[in-house]
């Protein structure tokens, strides 16, 4: 649970920094919130399937049609989620980019903070 909880936390600050990116428009930070639960959700559950229909074109494209996925379920997320906008091809291509990579390494610097808890019971 506490996991979820600073990957969402990590997702929510990743976008607020890909707000900078032109075309992407977020609100607020509960809308920044609330658009991480749902790229997790889209990304779970939408992006799969895109994927293998989309097989063919990522094979002849060497993967690049991957960029294009991963900015519809972007563009998907933006659509679902009032306070979070996304305009135009550069906005669509480049911030799930930028997103993916401040994502990283925010989720690494929450799982170095991280406490170690390791409860042992004797028996």
């Amino acid at each position: 649970m506490i996991g979820f909880f600073f990957t969402t936390l990590a997702t929510a600050l990743s976008l607020l920094i890909v707000d900078f990116v032109p075309g992407v428009n977020i609100a607020t930070f509960p809308a920044a919130l609330t658009a991480a639960i749902a790229i997790g959700v889209i990304n779970s559950s939408v992006r799969p399937v895109l994927s293998v229909l989309s097989l063919p074109l990522n094979v002849l494209t060497l993967g690049s049609f991957s960029l294009v996925v991963n900015g519809i379920c972007f563009w998907l997320a933006a659509v679902l989620v009032p306070g979070f906008s996304v305009h135009g091809l550069l906005a669509i291509i480049l911030g799930p980019v930028i997103l993916s990579l401040v994502n990283t390494f925010l989720s690494r610097y929450f799982a170095e903070r991280q406490p170690n808890v390791n409860i042992k019971t004797e028996v």
